[in-house]
């Protein structure tokens, strides 16, 4: 039995065929099939019930994949302590990071944390929170940047930062002559919200409900980006809330049209999260440095209310 073999095991396991399984593990499809076929061999047992299409494990096949995870991570957690150990900070690192961080957080560490740690092959993805979950227990992400709390049992959670929520509303909106905006002033049916699946949108349904005027009728209109609610507000069809991050890049003329909530401000859990198996804890940690330093400087609210998204 080698970790090679179980590797290749996995691999069949996840996408349910040896020829996309070959081509995920860089090996040709005769030979991926040929270690497998040994590896039964050896324990006498069949892993695959191959006359199924897609190909299915057998009842002891999945005992031997739950027991192969263990194992690969075991020899992966090998390598990562000789690395910490030579202070080795380096190899691929696959990061995941919601739809509604990453294209303001992204520009603000990456080129200066590629520059510091240029052996590191960063692997970025956007996904979803739930995209991301998945991902981490399977093995398929070693971090992510995502709102917290999660409340996953087998993940880690490293806060970040403290985003606070900011409103942007149009002349036309009753709340536009306030300074000052409470969350006792939002009411659900006039404010625009990102489409299902977005967590900030959870977080603002949850910060509505604080309200008095909330009412669980009155979802009317979403979309997909933050860009395209700005332009939805200035046509007359409500107000909006962003991340404070966000509302650094609207220009000037856009500027004028945001308002602040009064202290405590609602606020987002941003946190780094990665499997309690803490393997790459060193590239982690130099991500983690690296974001919230870079963070700090540019939000610098003190007073928040964190809102989660968790409904």
């Amino acid at each position: 039995m080698t970790i090679t073999q179980l590797k290749y095991v996995l691999a069949v396991a996840e996408h349910q065929n040896f020829t996309k399984a070959a081509e995920k593990t860089f090996v040709t499809q005769p030979t991926l099939s040929m270690q497998i076929q040994k590896l039964e061999e050896e324990l006498d047992i069949l892993i695959f019930d191959r006359s199924k299409k897609p190909i299915e494990l057998t009842s002891v096949g999945k005992k031997i994949v739950n027991q192969a995870k263990n194992i690969v991570n075991e020899a992966d957690r090998m390598q990562d302590v000789v690395d910490q150990e030579k202070g080795f900070i380096g190899g691929e690192f696959r990061l995941g990071i919601i739809p509604t961080v990453m294209p303001t957080l992204l520009p603000m560490f990456l080129r200066t944390f590629s520059s510091k740690y240029p052996k590191v092959q960063l692997r970025i993805e956007e996904l979803s929170t739930e995209e991301i979950i998945h991902k981490l227990m399977e093995g398929h992400l070693d971090a992510a940047i995502a709102a917290t709390p999660l409340l996953q049992e087998k993940i880690k959670e490293r806060v970040l930062y403290y985003e606070p929520f900011v409103g942007y509303i149009p002349e036309s909106h009753r709340l536009f002559q306030k300074k000052e905006i409470t969350p006792e002033d939002l009411d659900i049916e006039d404010i625009l919200l990102l489409e299902d699946g977005h967590c900030f949108r959870d977080g603002v349904v949850n910060l509505c409900k604080t309200s008095k005027l909330f009412k669980e009728e009155g979802f009317q209109l979403t979309s997909g980006s933050f860009e395209t609610l700005v332009k939805l507000s200035h046509e007359g069809l409500g107000m909006t809330l962003l991340p404070y991050l966000h509302t650094l890049d609207l220009n000037d003329s856009q500027k004028k049209y945001l308002r602040y909530f009064k202290d405590p401000s609602p606020a987002r859990e941003v946190s780094i999260i990665y499997p309690k198996s803490e393997l790459k804890l060193q590239i982690i940690d130099a991500l983690f440095n690296s974001i919230s330093g870079v963070v700090r400087g540019a939000i610098q609210f003190q007073d928040v209310e964190i809102i989660s998204p968790i409904k």
